[in-house]
């Protein structure tokens, strides 16, 4: 039996025609199917002048990804001092749910990282809401955390389970002076009323343990309803970067078995499982260049690699050393995924290209012969 993953066609999801707009980085792409040919991405555009000016705009595809219509701001007022970025879901009633990280500036021209201590500017979570599928949305409602972050990593956007309970997941991140009280760790905060308080969490991964720092973790809910989450592996004393790990849940996120190892060296990881129970992960991989995918099975919890190809390919990961300058050097990586009812799936990722930061668009055909 042959698995096979193959590239049917791709583009990029926008190209500025204004030579005002040339310095447009457009990252972090979210992907919500909304009905069986309409896709609604919201997407991270940051502009050079003024600095840290980046703000979540929607963008609409009629003909399953391969056209795509810019629209206007998630939010629909600026905070003053702040920058946000947004990751978007669509719950079981289909409401579209914005999660939101509010980063608080001290100083426009030093960023939103301390490339001394690692530490974080003070940010906050929120949700915004669409009933309209993304044509508006609501005011921000802000989260308060069940526990210290003190500041946090957006890596993910809100997950609904079968149940109606909703998770959050996130990383600790260490302050603007290196304080990090709660220790390194993966957690997943817990609502059961539909995001309106986030009182519990589970530890998918604990760094106090194991002296390691996880980051942007993938989180799922498998067809026998326990949850997956995958998470890239890097050691802060040495600057190493591990292969990715992942670890089961079987009580809805409270509770998550030890970490195991996927197989694949890489970064930042997102998994998805297709109709066929098989898991597709696209991820920035750390040995070699390039966005790469796999398909893999989980046969009594232990992870089975079946086949991997290289995605694209005009960049290596750029991940190296022990400062928070690393991520400056990134120059593609946040893969979106989404299974179509045609049984294709599309991939958004964001990458440089020609000295030009966009988001492309990839229709894979996945298959097992």
């Amino acid at each position: 039996m042959k698995n096979s993953i193959a590239i049917e066609s791709t583009g990029l999801i926008h190209e500025s025609t204004n030579p005002e707009l040339a310095t447009i980085e457009i990252t972090f792409p979210s992907l919500v199917q909304l009905n069986k040919n309409e896709l609604l991405a919201t997407v991270d555009m940051k502009f050079q002048s003024p600095p840290l000016n980046r703000k979540t705009v929607s963008m609409r595809s009629i003909d399953e990804g391969e056209t795509w219509d810019l629209e206007k701001p998630i939010l629909s007022q600026n905070i003053p001092s702040t920058t946000h970025s947004i990751r978007t879901s669509k719950i079981s009633d289909g409401t579209l749910i914005g999660l939101g990280i509010l980063d608080h500036i001290h100083d426009p021209e030093i960023g939103v990282l301390n490339q001394e201590t690692f530490g974080r500017v003070p940010n906050e979570f929120f949700i915004v809401r669409s009933t309209n599928q993304g044509d508006s949305w609501s005011d921000p409602e802000y989260i308060n955390p069940p526990l210290i972050g003190p500041s946090w990593e957006i890596c993910h956007p809100i997950l609904e389970l079968n149940d109606g309970r909703w998770l959050l997941p996130t990383a600790t991140w260490r302050g603007w002076n290196g304080d990090n009280p709660s220790g390194d760790q993966a957690d997943i905060f817990i609502s059961d009323d539909l995001g309106k308080t986030w009182p519990s969490f589970g530890r998918s991964f604990d760094g106090r343990k194991t002296l390691l720092t996880y980051w942007e973790q993938s989180v799922i809910q498998l067809k026998d309803n326990r949850l997956l989450a995958v998470c890239w592996v890097y050691d802060m004393k040495t600057g190493t970067t591990y292969p990715n790990q992942y670890s089961i849940s079987e009580n809805r996120g409270e509770d998550f078995c030890n970490p195991m190892a996927t197989g694949f060296h890489a970064q930042t990881c997102k998994v998805i499982q297709l109709r066929d129970e098989k898991l597709l992960c696209v991820y920035r991989r750390h040995d070699k260049p390039g966005l790469w995918a796999s398909l893999s099975v989980l046969e009594n919890d232990q992870w089975i690699n079946l086949t991997q190809i290289p995605l694209w390919q005009l960049a290596d990961s750029g991940i190296y050393g022990k400062s928070a300058n690393v991520f400056g050097t990134l120059k593609f990586g946040y893969p979106s995924i989404q299974e179509l009812p045609s049984g294709k799936v599309l991939l958004l990722f964001w990458c440089v290209e020609k000295d030009s930061t966009n988001v492309r668009w990839m229709k894979l055909n996945c298959s097992t012969e």
